[in-house]
């Protein structure tokens, strides 16, 4: 098989898809040209990290993460930098997030939650007592390998899950509220380790019952009842799990549950094996100084080509479960990105998604091959933004993937309906869904 053209290359990396998006990063799939290993790349940009007078935090925290070497921590490789841009090396996690899994299979056996939740509180402690905090525990960080282990993202790189106001200062996101201790939605400050916790205390009750402790359409009820520690656990929870939530789910932070008192909680002790592994004693910082020189020594090169980004058989065999339209619109799904495919030409189907899109009520910004569409009327959580991207996988033949950017789900659910029927010639029907439709 021919080697496929990457849109982009960083140093060594060549550089494809975009497979997450947060307030100051970008996270692309990427290829180490070297090794062959894959990696993601979160990519933040220089101008927003030195206008909100980040980059001393950011450059603390890459550091300390260098520091850490968890079996369940995403590990962070390098970091580099160009004019523009800030590019962290990660660890490619391959086996979805967590929460996918009582998504498609409901609750969770308590062995098995167990588990999970011992491998987490494993690895906040072991954070902890380095002085790294993860402030932002929420299901989108919580990753799982190959082996169907534990993998937490984002830990010590809180500066970039949070937000910076306009009074410069940084404030606890609300994005997904229902995962954060009383302490910091009342924004007076809070100790990182105990915040953790109460996270991990509303992760372990979602594992076990399949919905949210804390949970109301309206923000004002639903601070309310978090402050209040307003939850009932469902009777089939065991007493002892349910006395342990109860004790993690303490709204004063000062008598909540410490983690030293956890490892001794008999429905926690069962069955705990902590993992074994290798602690570093140092690592090479000089890249992440390097990174926030401005002299062009330390500058990698990006490499771009004017055209869609190839994908190779084996990428899109890995995506193919999204190729099926239905796949948004299955009742457990909850997608956050869909895709399809195409055989018009790539400019075809970026004219027909703006066409389709500016009824629709979305502003269209273009760049080559990718849209950004945002909804000019704020919804349930603030603007919808969706990004579109189109891929080449054969020269007559291009997939296209649709994605949540911002927003409330439910709306991008709404929105992509819309869009699909607007976009009827442009989608490659095969056989099969010829016959779905007859």
């Amino acid at each position: 098989m021919n080697r496929t053209k990457i849109k982009r290359r960083v140093g060594k990396y060549e550089v494809g898809r975009t497979i997450g998006e947060g307030t100051f990063a970008k996270v692309k799939f990427a290829r180490n040209s070297e090794t062959g290993e894959s990696v993601a790349i979160k990519i933040l940009d220089k101008d927003k990290v030195l206008k909100h007078k980040m980059a001393e935090q950011i450059k603390r925290e890459i550091a300390t993460m260098k520091l850490i070497r968890h079996p369940h921590v995403v590990q962070l490789y390098e970091v580099m930098g160009s004019k523009t841009k800030i590019f962290i090396v990660l660890e490619f996690v391959t086996g979805g997030e967590l929460f996918d899994k009582i998504v498609n299979h409901g609750r969770m056996r308590e062995e098995e939650a167990r588990k999970y939740f011992q491998q987490l509180i494993n690895t906040v402690d072991y954070c902890h007592s380095r002085g790294v905090y993860h402030r932002d525990l929420k299901p989108e960080n919580l990753l799982l390998d190959a082996s169907g282990d534990l993998k937490v993202s984002d830990f010590g790189l809180s500066a970039l899950s949070q937000q910076v106001r306009d009074d410069g200062l940084l404030h606890t996101t609300c994005g997904t509220p229902n995962y954060v201790a009383p302490e910091v939605l009342n924004d007076r400050g809070y100790d990182g380790a105990t915040a953790d916790l109460w996270s991990c205390g509303v992760i372990l009750f979602v594992l076990l019952a399949g919905y949210l402790p804390f949970d109301d359409s309206n923000l004002m009820n639903l601070y309310n009842k978090i402050s209040a520690a307003e939850f009932t656990c469902p009777p089939w929870i065991s007493f002892g799990a349910m006395k342990l939530i109860t004790r993690i789910l303490d709204p004063n932070p000062t008598t909540r549950i410490t983690v030293p008192e956890i490892l001794e909680d008999e429905w926690f002790k069962k069955d705990y094996r902590p993992p074994v592994f290798d602690e570093i004693e140092e690592a090479n910082l000089d890249d992440v100084e390097a990174v926030f020189k401005d002299s062009e020594e330390h500058h990698v090169t990006e490499k771009r080509e004017e055209k869609p980004t190839s994908m190779n058989a084996f990428e899109l065999i890995s995506m193919s479960q999204g190729l099926n339209l239905g796949n948004l619109f299955d009742e457990q799904g909850f997608k956050r990105e869909t895709r399809f495919t195409s055989k018009c030409p790539a400019n075809e189907i970026i004219s027909k998604i703006e066409e389709a899109a500016k009824p629709l009520g979305f502003d269209v910004h273009k760049k080559n091959y990718k849209m950004r569409l945002q909804n000019l009327k704020a919804g349930r959580k603030g603007n919808l933004n969706v990004s579109t991207e189109v891929f080449q996988v054969a020269p007559s033949l291009h997939m296209v993937e649709v994605r949540k950017a911002k927003g409330d789900t439910l709306e991008f659910h709404k929105f992509y309906k819309n869009l699909s029927t607007c976009l009827d010639e442009v989608v490659w029907k095969t056989e099969q869904d010829m016959e779905q439709k007859t």
